[in-house]
């Protein structure tokens, strides 16, 4: 299981990369595997502003669909576009090319509330 140290986490299995104010976010390791092969990402809330725990998009798999929750507040700044037509991304390299969104976060407080590795590791029994 691969949980990168460097990366924040969130009880939603999403992991958040932090770069100055901008937050890059995908799914975990953990929740790809759990999910299987990943088949769409859907995110049709490019340019908007929302609250930490929105719903930003759905990721489709071969038995389900999951819904998304943005980690932080803020703007949804970049959508990963080459998941459109390669949504295994997600599957084969969920820290990479697998990313899914970018925000740029309006309140710094809320990094706070994001998950360490070792805490995200409890979680799911790691």
């Amino acid at each position: 299981m691969n949980i990168p140290a460097e990366l924040k986490y969130t009880k939603d299995h999403e992991w958040v990369k932090i770069d100055g104010d901008i937050a890059t976010v995908g799914i975990t390791d953990f929740a790809q595997g759990e999910l299987g092969d990943i088949v769409y990402v859907e995110v049709d809330t490019l340019d908007e502003t929302l609250d930490r725990e929105a719903i930003f998009g759905t990721v489709e798999a071969v038995k389900t669909v999951s819904d998304l929750f943005s980690p932080l507040s803020g703007e949804i700044v970049e959508f990963n576009e080459s998941l459109e037509d390669e949504p295994e991304n997600v599957n084969s390299d969920p820290y990479g090319a697998g990313w899914m969104v970018k925000i740029k976060f309006s309140d710094a407080s809320e990094l706070d509330d994001l998950l360490s590795d070792a805490a995200y590791k409890e979680i799911i029994g790691g």
